[in-house]
């Protein structure tokens, strides 16, 4: 699995983040950017992510196109952990994979596409606040026949309370599909409930509904996973301990009726996280203050000022956005992951006051 943060794209990235405040429909050179987009009726009480797609798409053989997913937070709490992405794309089409443009580097991306070109899975990993989104550019050509059918992507969080606006389809050439509500997931077995800490072990799990699912073990997502709607088959990462084991779908998301137990000694930890600066160095001691943590090994992590826990914590590998907690004083900004909490250093000093000190 490929991991691309897309660098060389920021400054595209960030003019078409703008475009796409203004609404999660883009009007797209020479094609309407249609999609059947399920909605819900209300704002759901909670996290909730919703899919849409635009773009200039491909519509005669032996052409170019690309078109955006964008994924966005629209609940009432923020959506935190992995999101998983899915796209299929009809017979005559094809794409080679999608870049991320969003920025800042807060969150970590993956993505794999199928031998045939047709099916595209990402992993998004970080936390987005209501109101904010982000995007891929899925890069599709054609072939020698004029393309036809359906593109449909869907989105997926386990703590997704509103799966009606998961799944969006655009129709090429050809009528738009009415809106699509996936089915919740049911798992009835899993086959293997125990297995080494450092990971590795073959599961199945089945039951009906579990299509386009991915699989956590706890709240690690396991590895050579393939679902079928009654079948989902995968390995499990490292870990310790008891923990449940999840498919999530569009759909929703459904525990197996037994977790999974971890023998033996758990797999070697990552490499500690170490904080290198912070973008602001101090502020007001009600808290509120928007803090950028940079560093290494951050992916994942947590954040700290001293002993209160930042809010809206969102770690990629290099670079963490947060928000500081009340505080008086002068306090230690540190980093906590699967490898330990960072060392205190003289650059992730923040500073309580009145009014923010100057830098």
């Amino acid at each position: 699995m490929t991991t691309r943060l897309a660098a060389a794209w920021s400054a595209l990235g960030l003019a078409v983040t703008a475009l796409f405040a203004a609404g999660p429909a883009l009007a797209a050179e020479g094609h309407a950017a249609t999609t059947a987009t399920a909605s819900a009726t209300a704002t759901a009480t909670g996290p909730d992510v919703a899919v849409s797609q635009a773009g200039n798409y491909p519509t005669q053989p032996n052409s170019y196109g690309n078109f955006s997913v964008q994924w966005t937070s629209v609940g009432t709490t923020d959506v935190t952990g992995i999101t998983h992405l899915t796209v299929d794309l009809p017979p005559g089409l094809k794409t080679s994979g999608a870049l991320m443009y969003s920025t800042p580097y807060d969150y970590t991306f993956s993505e794999k596409v199928s031998p045939d070109g047709r099916h595209l899975e990402a992993t998004f990993r970080g936390t987005r606040v209501p109101g904010r989104g982000d995007f891929m550019k899925v890069q599709v050509t054609s072939g020698a026949e004029r393309p036809s059918g359906v593109i449909r992507a869907t989105v997926a969080n386990r703590d997704d309370m509103n799966p009606a606006n998961n799944v969006s389809t655009y129709t090429v050439n050809g009528p738009q599909q009415p809106a699509e509500v996936p089915d919740r997931p049911v798992v009835t077995a899993i086959d293997t409930a125990t297995g080494p800490g450092a990971g590795g072990t073959a599961v199945t799990l089945t039951g009906t509904g579990l299509d386009t699912g991915f699989v956590l073990f706890g709240s690690e997502q396991a590895k050579n996973v393939s679902c079928t709607a009654t079948r989902c088959t995968a390995t499990s990462p490292g870990g310790s301990g008891s923990v449940p084991v999840t498919v999530v779908t569009p759909g929703g998301a459904a525990e197996a009726p037994d977790g999974f137990a971890y023998t033996g000694p758990p797999p070697t930890p990552p490499a500690a996280p170490v904080v290198t600066g912070l973008n602001v160095r101090g502020g007001p001691s009600r808290g509120g203050t928007s803090v950028y943590v940079l560093g290494r090994n951050l992916a994942g992590g947590t954040i700290a000022f001293g002993d209160a826990p930042a809010a809206h914590v969102s770690c990629g590998d290099s670079f963490c956005s947060s928000t500081s907690p009340a505080g008086s004083g002068t306090v230690h900004v540190t980093v906590t992951t699967a490898g330990g909490t960072s060392a205190t250093v003289d650059a992730d000093r923040f500073t309580y006051a009145d009014a923010t000190p100057r830098r």
